[in-house]
């Protein structure tokens, strides 16, 4: 289980009895302010815990979904615009409007962890909106393995997810020839 610092400071009374049990090895600390009781835990489940306001987004959760096999190098989490800058070179921080960040976002649970993560339709609108700043070979594998899937996707969601958005018939029409 993930625990925020405030959380295991809690759970073993005093920070000092914290320390003696990451000292043990009854705890292990992942990232500053954060903790486990297993050593291994997914990385984006330790972002999900730390930022809790970050949602997992675009190379990250193609990967997740097994739209690709590329594995990304770093985290690519979808936070407001008015959210703080992550300073985690592991990180890459995409801003969104305040009234579509939530749209599309998934709790999951991965290894007993909850990990906040964009669903295939979302990642689908974004995928299409963003072909331009994603090399040609991965864009193609990627709208490949969403045809294979294109009958498992809920249009209805597809369609509140077009309409956030000013191009909505740009966006349709793309997502018509390249994947239904």
């Amino acid at each position: 289980m993930l625990y925020t610092g405030k959380e295991a400071i809690k759970k073993y009374g005093t920070r000092y009895n914290l320390l003696k049990a990451i000292k043990n090895k009854k705890i292990y600390k992942l990232a500053h302010g954060i903790y486990s009781d297993k050593d291994l835990v997914n990385e984006m489940a330790v972002i999900s815990k730390k930022y809790p306001s970050a949602i997992i987004t675009m190379d990250s959760a193609f990967y997740f979904y097994d739209l690709t096999d590329v594995i990304p190098t770093k985290t690519y989490v979808a936070t407001s615009r008015t959210a703080n800058v992550i300073k985690n070179e592991k990180i890459i921080q995409n801003w969104v409007p305040k009234e579509k960040l939530n749209a599309g976002k998934d709790e999951i649970i991965v290894d007993n962890e909850k990990i906040k993560i964009y669903n295939r339709e979302r990642l689908l609108v974004e995928l299409i909106r963003k072909k331009n700043k994603l090399s040609f070979d991965y864009y193609k594998e990627i709208i490949l393995n969403y045809r294979k899937i294109a009958d498992d996707l809920d249009m209805n969601k597809i369609e509140q997810y077009l309409a956030l958005y000013k191009n909505e018939k740009n966006i349709a029409n793309a997502l018509l020839l390249e994947v239904f």
